[in-house]
C-alpha cells in the first residue's frame, strides 16, 4: 500500500496547517493509522493514532489539545488538523501504519509515506 501525504508549508507561531494523508491499496479488518513527525538532527516522534473502525484517537502530550485527527475511510483519507503552532512543531510530517498502535522508532511501522515539511516561524 501507498500512502501520499500533502498539506505542509511554512506558517507562523499561533497559525494553523491542516495536513492530509492518501491511501491506496485495501485493508482488512480493524487497524490503526498514525502520524508521526521527524525534526532535522532528532529522532522519530509518535504524534497520533487512530483507529479505522471508530473515532477513537490518541495524541502525545506534546500535541495534545493542539492537534486532531480524523479518518474518511470511504475516500481512504487521513487528516491532521494543527492549530495553535509553536516552532517545535517544525519537522518532516510523515503518516504511517503501525504494526500496533504507535512507536518511536521506524521498526514500529509497516510502511510509510514519503512525508511533508511543516516550518513553523516567523
Amino acid at each position: 500500500e501507498q500512502l501520499v501525504e500533502s498539506g505542509g508549508g511554512l506558517v507562523q507561531p499561533g497559525g494553523s496547517l491542516r495536513l492530509s494523508c492518501r491511501r491506496s491499496g485495501i485493508t482488512y479488518g480493524g487497524y490503526y493509522m498514525s502520524w508521526v513527525r521527524q525534526a532535522p538532527g532528532k529522532g522519530l516522534e509518535w504524534v497520533s493514532s487512530i483507529y479505522s473502525e471508530d473515532s477513537t484517537a490518541y495524541y502525545s502530550d506534546s500535541v495534545k489539545g493542539r492537534f486532531t485527527m480524523s479518518r474518511d475511510n470511504a475516500r481512504k483519507t487521513l487528516t491532521l488538523q494543527m492549530n495553535s503552532l509553536k516552532s517545535e512543531d517544525t519537522a518532516v510530517y510523515y503518516c504511517a501504519k503501525p504494526k500496533g498502535i504507535a512507536g518511536s522508532t521506524w521498526n514500529a511501522y509497516e510502511y510509510w509515506g514519503q512525508g511533508t515539511q511543516v516550518t513553523v516561524s516567523s
